[in-house]
């Protein structure tokens, strides 16, 4: 049993300190073996993002193992509290949509006071890995046929049960944000038993600041992985009709690019171009300017070479289509964007041609430029080529 943990360079940046934003006075100087809210043992690192890091707890009051988030003070006081919101929201409709158990739990919340402010925690299921790690785990890095017809069979019922019944929009949905649920406990008892006798590497900051290596969960003893879980509800939106901004550049629905009302439709769209990312390896939209910087002009081209030209009534609703569409609804471009030369039957590049016919017609199901016109989560269920092999949700990635 090793009596002293392995420090690391205390010269280069480690972990969260390798995050183009990182302040350390923003994170809360987390230690293994503290006792947050003089409840939840701090058992090893998870991970950590942008704003926050991810902690494996032990609940000393039923003695299960808990998953503990502590927000950074620069995450911002609303994005918090839609969290929050939206899990009290989901907790009051006492529903009992399928679509309920793919979407992470919340056990309970806290705050605690750092050296530089408050710090908000959120208590919920451990998880596994994101779709995202488990993709890239693959030979092609990229999901099968069935084990992506699996996966958003989970995350369809998941969002159906968010539009039609909570009437809540994600607003966030990437392959990292979903994230395999743990069907075997043992892992965690592995990660915990691991940590005790071979401590993570550290870097000692100063006396107050440890910052930790995050330890990987091992992978499940029988090579079947739990059931996706759609995760961080941080932007999700109460309500059929909102404005402004959402979504990562590259997901960005054609109404929020246009500054139009968007609503649970926004979701789908954001779906149908992930799954280019999972069963492509490849991102649908490049959405880059000459500079390789993100532009909204060259996204809007690349929506047209795909989906053709917009409805002259959907540009309508917006003063801002005219920076790249006509009056009468032709391309003006903005400088010298153009229209590339791609489309979506040369972009798939896995499937027989009778199989990319029903795979695209779902695609397309999801990716118009009218949000009206998109399928719902629940009619996208229903899918001939989503359900041509309901099968159990298998972790064998084939080439």
């Amino acid at each position: 049993m090793s009596t002293q943990p392995p420090r690391i360079n205390t010269e280069g940046p480690f972990e969260e300190e390798r995050l183009p934003s990182y302040r350390p006075e923003q994170f809360y100087p987390v230690h293994i073996g503290e006792l947050l809210k003089s409840r939840y043992k701090v058992l090893g690192k998870l991970g950590y993002g942008s704003y926050s890091t991810v902690w494996l707890c032990r609940d000393m009051s039923n003695r299960d193992y808990v998953a503990v988030k502590v927000l950074a003070t620069n995450m911002s006081e609303q994005a918090s509290s839609r969290e929050v919101d939206a899990y009290e929201h989901l907790s009051r409709l006492g529903s009992q949509h399928i679509g309920g158990a793919y979407i992470r739990g919340l056990y309970d919340t806290f705050d605690i006071s750092g050296p530089n402010g408050v710090h908000g925690c959120l208590v919920q299921p451990p998880m596994h890995m994101s779709i995202h790690e488990l993709r890239v785990r693959a030979e092609s890095c990229k999901f099968s046929p069935p084990l992506l017809k699996q996966t958003l069979i989970c995350i369809l019922q998941a969002l159906d049960f968010l539009h039609r019944e909570a009437k809540i929009v994600h607003s966030d949905i990437k392959a990292s944000n979903i994230m395999l649920n743990i069907d075997d406990a043992s892992i965690l008892a592995e990660f915990e038993k691991a940590e005790e006798e071979n401590p993570s590497p550290r870097k000692i900051v100063d006396s107050n600041r440890t910052i930790y290596k995050s330890r990987k969960l091992s992978s499940p003893r029988d090579g079947l992985w739990g059931q996706p879980v759609l995760c961080d509800l941080g932007e999700a939106r109460i309500g059929t009709c909102h404005t402004g901004n959402i979504q990562p550049n590259i997901y960005k629905a054609p109404e929020v690019l246009f500054d139009m009302k968007w609503s649970f439709s926004a979701d789908i769209w954001n779906l149908g171009v992930m799954i280019w990312d999972i069963s492509e390896n490849k991102h649908m939209f490049n959405a880059l300017d000459e500079d390789g910087e993100y532009s909204p002009s060259h996204h809007v081209a690349e929506m047209v070479a795909y989906l053709g030209m917009p409805p002259l009534h959907f540009l309508q609703r917006s003063q801002e289509t005219r920076h790249v569409f006509g009056e009468d609804g032709n391309w003006l471009g903005a400088g010298d964007v153009t229209i590339p030369s791609v489309s979506l039957e040369r972009s798939e590049e896995s499937l027989s041609e009778q199989d990319q016919q029903t795979f695209l017609r779902f695609m397309r199901g999801m990716l118009q430029w009218v949000p009206e016109e998109r399928l719902t989560a629940k009619e996208l269920l229903d899918d001939p080529w989503l359900n041509d092999s309901r099968v159990r949700y298998i972790s064998v990635l084939r080439p």
